[in-house]
């Protein structure tokens, strides 16, 4: 069970030499002010010739802070813990490793510290610490020793803080100077960083720097290490030297610092890349010009809505309840993500609001995720995709914006709809999440904790009747009727991506629509998504192992139109793998076949015959066609070939599920190796 915990970089304003040995070597060899430390002896300690390297080898008895019962069936009252130093005076470091001699055969502990000079000024010293935690049997107890060891761990960062803090105010040491490195005298030199920002001692940072005095930080900005104010400075030194073109606000730059944890080197690659984005799209005047298209104000179900209990504002969205597929077909993925642009530039709008409201730092906002209805139809894949790239640019453009997410009412389904999102959210932005499945979130624990009851909607079991006008409709499944047409997407530019995702086909009468899939593989997966536009059709899935006229180039490409030699014989040329299928029109038809043979695989459309000639594979009467030359049926349609071990566990299953709206999803289950198994179902 490894797991592992950082805490986070300090920076003193006092040079190495202050920092030790008088602070540290406080705590040895016992240390009142932690009372979990029970004492230590020196192992074994050693010098360089020169006397530049101390290296101190140390026994430390820690109390075991644990219960009663823990205590007596392990069999002990402390535990020790090997401590290794080293001083480095030419290097100006000092490194802590230790590790637990007890129960070294069940758990193992391990905590690296450090000690350094900063990069950017020479007065400086940083400290950084973790450690890491490895039960591997501990007597059935892992859970509450997990639980124990990390609790613990937190305390005593603490408590080695207080301890540490107040030595330095007079603990100053003459520090032994060794020759410096080149590097360094070079820094010296130039007065600059070794990441090409002025250093903090640069006379005209100093000047820059008179607004961050305390009472703007603590208003504005929330509590500030010297380092990480160090940064901010710098960063903001920087763009006033080199960027054309407005300078964001310290609360901007702030959010990039916290989302690259304060390594000023990353952080200005990303807010530069960010600056650039936005320059190129217009965000900032987004508020000003976006206007969102009627229908999307009608069936969008989210809004703004009063704030939390710590003063941010508080975003309601129903996604459960909302058509993604429908929005997205009838207004593209262009507007949608441009409206959830809109929404993050006006939460960071409200958060400056928020703090001037309050008198305290606001920089982040809290959404509460509805997940009531979520189902199949939610897990489509083009809509999946996209709302994987609004996931991705939020995260580079919007970085530390979002305080808390509460996901409630998370049904069956959702754990498939995690799995393919989580990977490309920020670690950092996970750990807000809050998911409640059922009416978890009812009770102490659950909303109670963040929302105060007047703020709570109704339909959450709180008393808040007033909502946001964009749940007012709540209106359900968008009409197809709405749905863009094709002449459309063909003019809107915004609508480029959309049309390279789903193709549009007319389907004539003794003429079908046929789509060619390569496979080269025994065992793969071939997934469909089509809607019905007018008219009704007979959807059909063949296999043949001959070469069609204009063949497929490569795995997985498609070749469209009407593909197959009419002077095939079904059952000798070709064979049917997917039971004929009658779609009628207005349809959303979602399915998947796992193939059992390589070869060419033909998804084929035709025009339903009230006559019954749904068996017809082949162009039936030339003039049949002729007599009926305009289009009888029309269709858009997406489809995909996946392997078949990255299919299992994903958005779908082997067995497609009813993408009825607001219903959980039918149960899935998998095919077995070497059956070849595939659905389409129906959600009108």
């Amino acid at each position: 069970r490894p797991s592992s915990s950082t805490s986070p970089s300090a920076c003193y304003r006092l040079p190495f030499c202050c920092c030790h040995p008088g602070a540290y070597e406080k705590r040895f060899p016992t240390c009142p002010q932690i009372p979990v430390f029970l004492g230590s002896e020196v192992l074994g300690e050693s010098r360089s010739a020169d006397g530049a390297v101390h290296v101190v080898e140390r026994s430390c008895r820690l109390r075991v802070d644990a219960p009663r019962l823990l205590r007596k069936i392990a069999g002990v009252e402390h535990v020790v813990f090997v401590q290794k130093n080293v001083l480095n005076w030419r290097e100006r470091t000092l490194l802590i490793e230790a590790h637990n001699e007890t129960f070294a055969s069940r758990v193992v502990v391990k905590e690296n510290c450090s000690y350094s000079v900063h990069p950017e000024n020479e007065d400086w010293t940083c400290f950084e610490q973790s450690a890491s935690l490895d039960i591997r049997s501990f007597f059935g107890f892992e859970n509450t020793l997990e639980k124990i060891a990390m609790k613990q761990y937190t305390a005593n960062v603490k408590r080695g803080k207080e301890v540490i803090d107040p030595s330095l105010a007079w603990n100053h040491v003459p520090e032994q100077r060794w020759p410096v490195a080149q590097e360094g005298r070079e820094r010296a030199a130039t007065g600059r960083g070794t990441q090409g920002l002025p250093c903090p001692e640069d006379p005209v940072l100093l000047l820059q720097g008179d607004k961050l005095d305390a009472d703007y930080i603590q208003r504005c900005l929330g509590q500030l290490t010297p380092m990480q104010e160090s940064c901010l400075i710098q960063l903001r030194h920087w763009l006033q030297e080199t960027h054309r073109g407005k300078i964001p606000k310290d609360e901007h730059i702030l959010r990039f610092l916290r989302a690259r944890d304060f390594h000023l080197d990353k952080a200005r690659e990303m807010l530069c890349q960010s600056l650039s984005w936005r320059k190129q799209h217009q965000v900032d005047v987004l508020l000003q010009t976006w206007r969102p298209p009627a229908l999307l104000e009608e069936f969008y179900a989210g809004g703004w809505h009063y704030q939390d209990i710590d003063g941010r504002p508080l975003y309601i969205l129903r996604l459960g309840q909302m058509d993604t597929k429908g929005l997205m077909k009838a207004v593209g993925e262009e507007a949608l993500l441009q409206h959830v642009l809109s929404v993050n530039e006006e939460g960071q709008k409200r958060c400056e609001g928020n703090t001037k409201q309050f008198g305290r730092p606001i920089s982040s906002w809290t959404c509460l995720l509805d997940l009531e209805g979520l189902n199949m139809r939610h897990l489509w894949r083009p809509g999946v995709k996209a709302l994987l790239r609004m996931i991705e640019v939020v995260e580079d453009n919007y970085p530390e914006t979002l305080g808390r997410l509460l996901i409630v009412r998370a049904p069956r389904v959702f754990p498939v709809l995690w799995t393919l999102v989580s990977p490309f959210i920020n670690e950092n932005t996970r750990q807000k999440f809050l998911i409640y499945g059922g009416s978890n979130y009812q009770g102490p624990g659950g909303l109670v904790d963040y929302l105060d009851k007047e703020v709570i909607p109704d339909f959450l079991g709180g008393e808040s009747v007033v909502r946001p006008v964009a749940w007012a409709g709540l209106q359900g499944l968008v009409p197809k009727s709405l749905y863009l047409t094709e002449e459309e997407q063909e003019q809107a530019d915004q609508l480029r991506q959309w049309s390279e995702t789903y193709h549009s086909a007319s389907v004539l009468r003794g003429a079908p629509h046929e789509v060619a899939l390569e496979i080269l593989e025994g065992e793969s997966v071939i997934t469909w998504d089509f809607d019905i536009l007018r008219g009704d059709v007979v959807f059909s899935l063949y296999h043949t192992k001959q070469a069609l006229k204009p063949g497929p180039r490569e795995p997985g490409a498609k070749a469209s139109g009407q593909l197959m030699d009419k002077g095939w014989v079904l059952g000798t040329d070709y064979s049917r793998v997917e039971a004929p299928l009658v779609c009628r029109e207005g349809e959303s038809i979602q399915g998947s076949h796992v193939t059992r043979w390589p070869g060419v695989y033909l998804l084929q459309w035709q025009v339903h015959s009230p006559l019954g000639s749904m068996a017809c594979s082949l162009p039936g009467d030339v003039l049949t066609a002729l007599h009926s030359p305009g289009p009888k049926c029309k269709l858009l349609y997406y489809c995909e070939v996946l392997a078949s071990e990255d299919f299992r566990g994903s958005m779908s299953s082997l067995e497609s599920c009813t993408s009825g709206f607001s219903q959980l999803s039918a149960a899935t289950s998998s095919s077995s190796s070497g059956q070849s198994q595939g659905s389409s179902l129906v959600s009108r």
